[in-house]
């Protein structure tokens, strides 16, 4: 054993040397991580905490994958040793190169944030701002796995292609699928041409309704007024039929459409819609200059359709804002038929009138219904 420990010294000294400067490293890491970068960034309010420590994960795996091929060096002959130094720089290349790219993504990620809060807070378009965003991020991505790719001798010639800008543009389309492709083209379109921005109500195909909270390259998020997020890839929104109830003028009407039987009183009935709307704090008077010295009621009430068992009256709901429109609708539905009940004015409904004769029934439908 002494023999052995005096023949090889120098190859046990320099792998004690290296095991201590992975540990050092180690240590060094992860202090720097959690007392420099961490505090620095928890002052400065950056929510970088995540980036960081998938930053210490993948520097603790590379030294500790450098140290294990530090020490190969042991165990090879003069023949091989070039091989080997030459993995080792390429293994230390990467690998600070993965490094950098998620912290530098990530930070460009968290400037695009709070440059899109500030102009939500100052009632501009963050749009734009959320393209460039998406764009930014993926071009460092993009730049990270390129110069990787030119760290590997045997992947030069594909470096260098998707260096060139059509070849860049050759390696998408090569990679990409149809489907993907019309996204991509749809999130252009959408960002170039504003047909809604993010914070906008929106109504796609006149089944999905609700806010738009995010604007991807790939998808269109929307939170519904059940509170679920809905993705909704570009393609298919360029598709459909798109209302956008905050372009433009933000105020909305909501029509108000209650059938009464003809037996019942039509003026009284279409007095009583006219108060309920107009007493509603939602309500928005939408009247002109012109109408006002008129004197044009206030809402607008009218008898839309005699159906086949209901007189259809409709009265015009105007409010500020679609929310808003929506509430009055909600409101006013039940405080109409309140009054209705009370004023003795009847709402049809299906019945049906059923006679008894020689012991067997007979059944005659009567009415139908009023929408």
């Amino acid at each position: 054993m002494e023999e052995y420990f005096n023949s090889h010294s120098s190859d046990l000294m320099y792998a004690a040397l290296v095991v201590a400067v992975v540990i050092v490293l180690i240590i060094i890491t992860r202090l720097l991580n959690k007392r420099f970068f961490k505090r620095r960034m928890q002052r400065a309010g950056y929510d970088l905490m995540p980036s960081l420590d998938i930053a210490q994960r993948l520097l603790t795996l590379l030294w500790i994958v450098l140290g294990v091929m530090a020490i190969s060096f042991i165990f090879v002959d003069d023949g091989s040793y070039g091989i080997i130094d030459a993995n080792f720089k390429l293994v230390f290349y990467l690998g600070v190169l993965t490094v950098v790219t998620i912290i530098g993504s990530a930070a460009i990620n968290l400037w695009f944030k709070h440059v899109i809060q500030r102009k939500i807070r100052e009632g501009e378009d963050p749009t734009n701002v959320k393209f460039l965003q998406y764009v930014a991020v993926g071009g460092v991505y993009l730049t990270g796995i390129l110069f990787g790719l030119l760290a590997i001798p045997s992947l030069h010639g594909v470096a260098q292609t998707a260096l060139g800008g059509a070849g860049v543009i050759a390696l998408i389309v090569g990679i990409s699928s149809q489907e993907a492709l019309s996204n991509l083209i749809g999130g252009m379109f959408i960002i170039a041409f504003k047909p809604f921005r993010m914070g906008d109500i929106v109504s796609i195909d006149g089944s999905i309704e609700g806010v738009v909270t995010d604007i991807t390259l790939r998808h269109t998020v929307i939170r519904t007024w059940q509170n679920r997020r809905v993705v909704i890839p570009n393609s298919i929104i360029n598709k459909e039929k798109v209302v956008n109830f905050n372009l433009d003028e933000e105020k909305c009407c909501e029509y108000v459409v209650i059938g009464i039987s003809y037996d019942s009183n039509v003026d009284l009935a279409k007095e009583i819609m006219r108060e309920e709307c107009a007493k509603h704090p939602f309500y928005l008077d939408n009247r002109t200059e012109a109408e006002k010295a008129d004197g044009t009621s206030l809402v607008r009430v009218a008898v839309v359709e005699l159906g086949d068992s209901a007189v259809k009256i409709r009265a015009w709901a105007w409010a500020a804002t679609y929310g808003q429109s929506i509430a009055i609708k909600r409101d006013v539905f039940e405080t109409i038929k309140k009054r209705f009940d009370a004023e003795g004015i009847e709402i049809p409904f299906p019945h049906s009138t059923v006679y008894v004769r020689d012991g067997k029934k007979k059944q005659k439908e009567t009415v139908s219904t009023s929408e």
